[in-house]
């Protein structure tokens, strides 16, 4: 682990608090003054780099806001801890501004000190595994018409400050939408901050939010600043906005409105420019109609509404993100080769419904990773949840964005189509026809009929069943897939989940030159 930096020209003061920091297993490098620091920074690296920085505010080398302010232009992402005397409160203040993490009032109580310490060491590591997962995979990926969708808005949005709200289920990457549209907008090189309404309890939440005065409550022992404020020049993600208690709900608003408000227990207003980007899995037409959201918060958020697909929308998806999380899994649990996936068990996969959504199969993928017995994963190898479950439906997507009220067609959609595909009917897609297998639909499914098919083969006493109908199953599935791409065998053999080779060497077996 990197270490913590302490700067503070008092001798006693940097050695109480190696000391503790040490016993805690938190290595420690200390400076005398601000000039030393900014020496050091200039030669370190990744590894011996600080993990946070703990500043004295006055120093006769130098002023620890200055340090502030140089170490926050080079080093956006380090947390600083600015120590400073009661009678200082007007410099902290400033810290903040300056975008400390936290302030340290002199004379501290040591464990709270630490305490403090640790919490901006865990921030430190959250932002850095964050920075690392962003830099080492694709933002998103995708190749379904969906999903293409979704990329087409933001990069309509990519110039543009304006608020989004994010609609889709539970695990079909909200946050991975708006980490994306920070990205690519004027504000990129602002901070992103995110918060889960939903996992913050009521009492909490307002804090969390606006901050609090030192003394505004019970165990607030500082003045602390809250996500508007840490967000200031950047994009604030409030996922799960459909959660928000109604009363946060109205100061929300009125930040919104002008871009000032109150810290709890506090009397001047702050100021804060930040883009809102919201999420929700629920109807917030509903909830107002049900009096449980605010009627001009909703339209006030509602500017630019961005609906992610769930995945059994996007199965043409399944193959790349299952065999993309298999080789995560294997670097986050350091196992040496990526398991590798046959094309049964990507099959069955792709028929799953995935009630969780893409953070659902990042999980079979993790289980897979540690559990599948061999290095090429068969069906059988497949969670209990994935074998034990019917294949689910094909779904028509939904329109991805709605832009001011009007609806923006979905690309993959004809214009007169439009409206049926969007409140169409469940329909299942067959694999082959029944036809094909020489018998009418009994029960109305294709596994039924694929049933009664081999029941009558096998009463037969052929020994060539699995051969004759694989075969048969094998050339419909190329046929349409060859027909959906006009012929493109390439493109037929990525929405398959094959490789380029199979699909040539299966056209040439099954003779459908």
């Amino acid at each position: 682990m990197k270490p913590i930096w302490i700067v503070d020209d008092d001798q006693s003061i940097r050695f109480v608090l190696e000391k503790a920091l040490l016993r805690e297993g938190l290595p420690t490098r200390s400076f005398v003054n601000p000039r030393e620091v900014l020496a050091a920074l200039e030669t370190a690296t990744d590894d011996d780099g600080p993990q946070v920085l703990v500043s004295d505010i006055r120093m006769p080398g130098g002023s620890g806001l200055d340090l502030l302010s140089t170490v926050k232009e080079k080093h956006p992402g380090l947390p600083v801890i600015i120590m400073t005397a009661f009678s200082d409160l007007d410099s902290a203040v400033s810290a903040f501004q300056g975008g400390a993490f936290e302030y340290l009032p002199k004379p501290f109580d040591l464990t709270k000190a630490v305490e403090l310490i640790r919490r901006a060491v865990e921030e430190s590591q959250r932002e850095e595994v964050a920075e690392e997962r962003m830099a080492a995979t694709p933002e998103m990926l995708g190749q379904a018409p969906a999903m293409q969708d979704v990329f087409r808005a933001i990069g309509r949005l990519s110039q543009s400050n304006v608020t989004v709200m994010i609609t889709g289920e539970s695990g079909s990457g909200k946050e991975l939408v708006a980490r994306a549209l920070h990205k690519h907008s004027p504000r990129a090189n602002g901070p992103f901050v995110a918060i889960n309404t939903a996992a913050i309890p009521k009492d909490l939440l307002e804090s969390e939010l606006f901050g609090h005065e030192r003394g505004a409550f019970t165990g607030a022992q500082t003045m602390r600043r809250g996500r508007f404020e840490q967000a200031d020049g950047g994009t604030l993600f409030l996922d799960e906005i459909g959660d928000m208690p109604f009363d946060l709900q109205t100061r929300l608003l009125r930040v919104l409105s002008d871009g000032n408000f109150y810290r709890v227990g506090g009397h001047n207003a702050v100021k804060t420019n930040v883009r809102v980007i919201a999420a929700t899995h629920q109807d917030l037409e509903q909830r107002v109609k049900e009096g449980g959201f605010r009627e001009d918060l909703f339209h006030r958020l509602n500017v630019i509404r961005l609906r992610l697909p769930a995945l059994r929308e996007r199965r043409e998806d399944v193959f790349m993100l299952t065999r993309h999380f298999l080789q995560q899994s294997a670097k986050q649990l350091g196992v040496v080769e990526p398991k590798r996936i046959s094309d049964a068990a990507l099959q069955k996969l792709s028929t799953f419904g995935f009630p969780g959504n893409v953070r659902q199969l990042e999980n079979i993928c993790h289980w897979l990773t540690v559990m599948a017995p061999a290095q090429v994963i068969e069906a059988k190898d497949l969670p209990p949840e994935v074998l034990d479950a019917a294949p689910e439906p094909l779904r028509a997507p939904a329109p991805v964005l709605v832009e001011s009220g009007a609806v923006v067609r979905h690309a993959a959609l004809p214009d007169a189509g439009l409206a049926a595909a969007v409140d169409v009917a469940p329909v299942e897609k067959l694999p082959f026809s029944p036809a094909d297998l020489g018998m009418p639909l009994p029960g109305g499914t294709w596994e039924t009929g694929l049933e009664a098919e081999a029941m009558a083969l096998l009463a037969t006493g052929r020994s060539d069943v699995w051969d004759v109908l694989t075969r048969r199953f094998e050339s419909k599935l190329i046929q349409t897939a060859l027909l959906n791409t006009r012929g493109r065998r390439i493109e037929a053999a990525q929405k398959l989940g094959i490789g380029r080779n199979t699909i040539t060497r299966k056209i040439q077996e099954l003779n459908l030159e």
